[in-house]
C-alpha cells in the first residue's frame, strides 16, 4: 500500500516585523540579525490570527488544491501548538467542524516543532492499518512568538519565531509524492531547558507572575553546552535514518524542506549531507513558523520549481524538549 500526499497548504498573516524592528526591541546590531540569526523579516500574527484559525485557513487551501469534498475526510489530527484560542480545549473538533469534514474524528498531537514529522508517522500507520481510514487531514496554526522577550538574552536563539498555519492531506493508494519511512529522536535530558515558568501546575498564573508568561531558558550556559555537543549529529542522524530505511543513500537527496535556524547551522547540515545551497530554501522572508515550515519549504520549492518528478525528498524539524525528525518522500507521480 503507498501513501501520498495529496495536497498542501500554507496560511501567512499579512503582517511582518523586519530585522530593523528586531534588533531594535532586542539591542542587537542589525547586522547579527539578518546574518547570524538569518532574519530579514518574519510573519506576526493581525487581530483575527488565532492559532486554529490559521489552520483552519491553511486546511481550506489543501482541501481547494485537492479538489476533495471535505466529507471524505476521515480523520482530523491537529497538528499546531498548546497555545491557541482557549486552554484546555482539542483544537482539532473545532478545526474539523469548520471546514465541513463532518464524517471525521479529530485530536490533537503535539511534539512542539517536531509536531508535523511525527504526526506524518502516525497517519501513515493509521493509512496503513485501518481499512476505514482512506484521507487523513493534518493541519494546525502557530503563534508562539507571543511568548517572545526580545529583551530576555537567554531566548536569542528563539528570536525567529513567527506565526502562520499549515496543513496536509495523506491519502491511501495514492501513487503521488509518496511518503516513506520517518526517523524520530527524543533526549528527555533537555526537557524543562526550555520553559514558560508560570502558569502550570507548578506555579499557578497570577497578577505577580504575568510579567514571567514568557518563554526562558533555565539553564542558558548548560543548554548551550549540552545541546551543542549532540544537536547538529541527532540532526544528521534522523535525516541519514530516515533516507537509508527508506531504501536509498544520502547521495541520493535532491531537496531537504528545512527548518529555520541559524544560517551557519543550515549551511553546515546542507555541507555536511553533500547538498548545494540550490537544494534547499532559507526561510529569511518568513523566520520560523514552528512546525510548519516543512509545509511552508516544500510549497516554495515548487513554486521555483525546484522539484521534479521523482526527486527524493527530505522534511527535516528540531523542537525544543528535545526532538528531531525527518520524513523521506518521493516527489511527484510515480
Amino acid at each position: 500500500m503507498t501513501i501520498g500526499i495529496q495536497s498542501t497548504g500554507v496560511y501567512l498573516p499579512s503582517s511582518t516585523m523586519s530585522s530593523k524592528e528586531i534588533a531594535e526591541k532586542a539591542g542587537l546590531p542589525l547586522e547579527v540579525v539578518e546574518t547570524k540569526m538569518g532574519i530579514k523579516k518574519k510573519t506576526v500574527p493581525d487581530s483575527e490570527d488565532h492559532t486554529c484559525a490559521m489552520g483552519i485557513q491553511a486546511a481550506k487551501k489543501a482541501i481547494a488544491k485537492a479538489g476533495i469534498n471535505p466529507k471524505d475526510i476521515d480523520v482530523v489530527i491537529y497538528v499546531g501548538e498548546e497555545h491557541k484560542e482557549y486552554p484546555l480545549w482539542t483544537a482539532g473538533i473545532k478545526l474539523q467542524e469548520e471546514i465541513g469534514a463532518y464524517h471525521a474524528w479529530a485530536f490533537d498531537v503535539a511534539l512542539r516543532c517536531g509536531t508535523t514529522i511525527m504526526a506524518m508517522k502516525l497517519a501513515k500507520s493509521l493509512l496503513e492499518t485501518d481499512p476505514d481510514i482512506k484521507v487523513v487531514l493534518l493541519a494546525g496554526g502557530y503563534r508562539n512568538s507571543d511568548f517572545i522577550d526580545y529583551e530576555n538574552s537567554r531566548t536569542r536563539f528563539m528570536f525567529n519565531l513567527a506565526a502562520g498555519g499549515g496543513a496536509m492531506i495523506l491519502q491511501t493508494n495514492l501513487k503521488k509524492n509518496i511518503v516513506l519511512e520517518t526517523s524520530i529522536i527524543t533526549d528527555g535530558s533537555f526537557s524543562e531547558d526550555v520553559i514558560v515558568p508560570v502558569g502550570g501546575t507548578k506555579e499557578p498564573l497570577t497578577g505577580k507572575s504575568l510579567q514571567r508568561y514568557k518563554l526562558d531558558v533555565t539553564d542558558p550556559e548548560g543548554m548551550k553546552r549540552r545541546l551543542e555537543q549532540k544537536s547538529m549529529d541527532y540532526f544528521l542522524k534522523v535525516v541519514r535514518e530516515s533516507v537509508f530505511k527508506s531504501g536509498f543513500e544520502e547521495k541520493d537527496i535532491s531537496y531537504v524542506a528545512m527548518l529555520h535556524m541559524k544560517r551557519s547551522a543550515h549551511r553546515y547540515v546542507l555541507k555536511e549531507l553533500g547538498l548545494s545551497e540550490e537544494q534547499s530554501i532559507y526561510l529569511e522572508e518568513y523566520g520560523h513558523i514552528g512546525q510548519f515550515d516543512q509545509i511552508l519549504s516544500l510549497e516554495l520549492a515548487e513554486e521555483k520549481g525546484k522539484l521534479k518528478n521523482g526527486d527524493l525528498v527530505v522534511l527535516v524539524s528540531a523542537g525544543i524538549g528535545y526532538a528531531w525528525g525527518a520524513t523521506t518522500i518521493i516527489w511527484g507521480h510515480s
